[in-house]
C-alpha cells in the first residue's frame, strides 16, 4: 500500500455506518470478545436435561437485549437476512415438535439461540468499521493463539489444550484419526480437526485485508501465514478448500486491481464454466466439486453417497424433515451427514433448506451490489465476503455444528452494518452523524482511541 492510501486512511474523517436512526444502538463493550472467546472453550455442562456449553450461556443472556435492539431499530433497519434467518428457526422449531413432540421444544430453542442469537450479537453490536476490526482483531489472535499447540499437536500426537481443559472441566473428547501427510490432524479444543479447520480459515482473508490494511507487506503476510499455518494444520480437505478460495480472492483482486470489472469477469468465467460442465460432464457440477475436493477416494466416494441420499432423504420427507431420526443409507455407511447445505433440509424439509439459502445470499448479494462505500468499508466488504465464500464452499463437503455454527452466523451478521454504512466523504457534509470508535474501549477513556478505523474527536 502506498504512503498516500496510508495517509488517507488516518486522516481525520470518523468512520460511521449506520443512518441516525441507529445512533442511539445499543453498546456493550464486551459482548463480542467474550463470545469470540467462549467459542473455544470446550467445557460441557449438563444442566438437568440440557446440555449447555460456555458460548450458549453468552448467547443466552444476549438474546434478549440484542432482540430487543433488533426490534426497535437500534441495529439499523430489519432486513430481509433477518427475517429469513428467524423463518428458518421458526420452521425448525416447528418441525422439531412435529417429528419429536415435546421434547422437540428444547432443540428448537437451542436453534434460536445458536442461529438467530448468534447472528443478532453481530447484527447488534458490531456497527462500524472501527468495531468490525476490532472483532477481526480479537478472532486473529485466537487463532494465533492457538499456533503453537497446534504445531505440538500434529508433530507429537499430544493435544495440551484439551488435556488441560479436561482437567478444569468435563470437555470434548479425543476423536480418533489417522495421520495425513506425515503428521496428526489437530483437533485442539474442538470436537473434531474439521471444525477447528473451519474455525481457524475464516480469519485468513480477515486477517490479511481488514487487519493489515495500512501495515507493511511484511506484517500483513506474515500475519496471515500464521493464521493460514494454523488453520491447514487440521489436514482437511472441507476446510483447506475455503483457504485456498480465499488465497485465490485475495490474488484476484490484487493481480487485477488496475480493471474496475474484475469481479463482472469472474463471475462470468464461473459461469461459463458452470454451463460448460453441466452440457459436457455425466455428473453435475456439484457431484463433480464434492468429488475431487477430497483427501483420498473413498472420502470423495462416502460425499458423494451423502449427497445422492441425502438429497433422497428430503425429497422422502419434503415438509418437516426426520428431525434427529436416521436417515436412510446403505448399510455400513456413516451417520453423519458431512455436507452443511442439504442437513437442515434431511432435518427440518425443503422449506429449512430454502431459508438457508434465503438467508445467505440475502446477506452476500446486497452486500456485493453495495454502491457508495469508501475505501476503508470496501475493503471491509471484501474481507467478510472472502469468508463467506469460504463457508459457502467448504459446507459442500463439511457440517458446521456447535461452535463453528455459531461463528458461522456470528460472521453472517458481522457485515450487515455495511449496508447502513455512510461514506467518509458525506459525513463532512451530516455532522449530525455519531463518529465511530471501537465499542469495546468505550469505557476505558473519555477519549477516542485513534485507529485506522477512526479517529479522535
Amino acid at each position: 500500500m502506498s504512503s498516500q492510501d496510508t495517509a488517507t486512511f488516518r486522516k481525520p474523517v470518523g468512520i460511521q455506518t449506520a443512518r441516525p436512526h441507529s445512533k442511539s444502538a445499543t453498546r456493550s463493550t464486551w459482548v463480542v470478545p467474550i463470545l469470540l472467546v467462549s467459542l473455544i472453550i470446550p467445557f460441557i455442562i449438563n444442566i438437568g436435561p440440557v446440555r449447555l456449553s460456555v458460548y450458549r450461556i453468552v448467547l443466552i443472556f444476549a438474546f434478549f437485549p440484542t432482540v430487543v435492539a433488533w426490534i426497535k431499530g437500534r441495529a439499523g433497519p430489519i432486513r430481509m437476512a433477518d427475517i429469513a434467518l428467524l423463518l428458518l428457526c421458526i420452521w425448525s422449531t416447528i418441525s422439531f415438535v412435529v417429528v419429536h413432540g415435546a421434547e422437540g421444544i428444547q432443540a428448537g430453542g437451542i436453534k434460536f439461540l445458536e442461529t438467530f442469537g448468534a447472528y443478532l450479537v453481530a447484527r447488534v453490536y458490531i456497527r462500524t468499521a472501527a468495531e468490525f476490526r476490532a472483532m477481526v482483531k480479537v478472532l486473529c489472535l485466537i487463532v494465533l493463539f492457538f499456533l503453537p499447540f497446534s504445531i505440538i499437536e500434529a508433530v507429537t500426537g499430544q493435544n495440551l489444550l484439551l488435556t488441560a481443559m479436561d482437567n478444569i472441566w468435563n470437555s470434548y473428547h479425543r476423536v480418533a484419526k489417522d495421520p495425513r501427510l506425515g503428521l496428526q490432524r489437530v483437533q485442539a479444543t474442538f470436537e473434531h480437526p474439521i471444525l477447528f479447520g473451519v474455525f481457524c480459515s475464516s480469519a485468513i482473508a480477515l486477517s490479511y485485508l481488514v487487519l493489515g490494511y495500512g501495515k507493511s507487506t511484511f506484517r500483513k503476510i506474515g500475519t496471515s501465514l500464521m493464521v493460514l499455518l494454523t488453520a491447514a494444520l487440521c489436514l482437511s480437505a472441507g476446510p483447506m478448500t475455503g483457504m485456498v478460495a480465499q488465497i485465490f480472492l485475495i490474488f484476484w483482486n490484487w493481480a487485477l486491481k488496475a480493471v474496475d470489472a474484475r469481479w463482472k469477469v469472474l463471475a462470468i468465467l464461473v459461469a461459463a464454466l458452470w454451463i460448460f460442465l453441466e452440457v459436457t460432464a455425466n455428473r453435475s457440477p456439484a457431484q463433480i466439486f464434492i468429488s475431487y475436493f477430497s483427501f483420498n477416494s473413498n472420502s470423495a466416494f462416502l460425499r458423494l453417497h451423502i449427497w445422492n441420499y441425502g438429497t433422497a432423504s428430503i425429497l422422502a420427507h419434503p415438509l418437516f424433515g426426520i428431525g434427529f431420526n436416521d436417515w436412510e443409507r446403505p448399510m455400513g455407511m456413516t451417520s453423519s451427514i458431512d455436507m452443511y447445505w442439504i442437513v437442515s433440509g434431511v432435518r427440518h424439509g425443503l422449506p429449512a433448506t430454502f431459508f438457508t439459502f434465503l438467508s445467505f445470499f440475502c446477506v452476500v448479494l446486497p452486500l456485493i451490489f453495495r454502491k457508495g462505500l469508501d475505501e476503508v468499508q470496501s475493503i471491509c466488504r471484501l474481507g467478510i465476503l472472502c469468508c463467506l465464500a469460504s463457508f459457502f464452499l467448504a459446507g459442500w463437503t463439511v457440517h458446521y455444528w456447535n461452535a463453528t455454527y455459531v461463528i458461522f452466523n456470528f460472521l453472517l451478521g458481522s457485515g450487515m452494518w455495511l449496508l447502513d454504512a455512510v461514506p467518509a466523504s458525506e459525513q463532512d457534509a451530516a455532522p449530525e452523524e455519531a463518529l465511530a470508535r471501537p465499542r469495546y474501549h468505550r469505557e476505558n477513556s473519555g477519549q477516542l482511541p485513534t485507529t485506522r478505523f477512526g479517529h479522535r474527536k
